[in-house]
């Protein structure tokens, strides 16, 4: 399947979550492969097809050039009032960094976070012993320890955004 078919099919998914939403009031698990799909566009990754890695995807070139990522996607809707969380990161695995790809209520990409294993791992112990076992971290604190590499606005930074500074 050529490029312009999996654009067109993206599309098209994007368009019927978004649908459904509205609709029924409840989200389709379909933000992990469109945050998959759009990460690799947008950053230039090679996405790694085996279903059973630790990883989703690796570096081509640049910032990311030959690091293995893990590749989460959440969609921020306005009515949330909760805090959301990105699916679990399991230190142990094989992957050098995750990249946290947040979209707006019609499934767009809006930002690209990323974070090393390294600064994820301790910030994972500083958290109480629940949530360390499972992974679990905010989309906020994945924000604060990240960097962000993406906007919709201006596509890949310039300058890598750092939330520390």
């Amino acid at each position: 399947m050529d490029l312009y078919s999996i654009d067109k099919l993206m599309h098209e998914t994007r368009q019927l979550a978004a649908r459904y939403r509205q609709t029924t009031g409840t989200t389709l698990p379909i933000t992990g492969e469109i945050a998959r799909f759009d990460a690799a566009k947008a950053l230039g990754l090679t996405l790694h097809d085996n279903l059973n890695s630790s990883y989703d995807a690796i570096g081509k070139s640049g910032r990311l050039a030959n690091q293995k990522v893990v590749i989460k996607g959440r969609a921020i809707f306005d009515s949330s009032k909760s805090a959301p969380r990105i699916g679990q990161l399991n230190p142990a695995q094989d992957w050098d960094g995750a990249l946290l790809v947040l979209f707006d209520e019609g499934y767009q990409p809006v930002e690209i976070y990323y974070a090393s294993k390294d600064i994820i791992e301790e910030t994972l112990q500083q958290r109480d012993s629940n949530r360390k076992k499972r992974g679990a971290m905010s989309i906020a604190q994945f924000k604060i320890i990240g960097e962000r590499l993406w906007t919709a606005e201006n596509g890949v930074e310039a300058e890598v955004w750092d939330n520390q500074g």
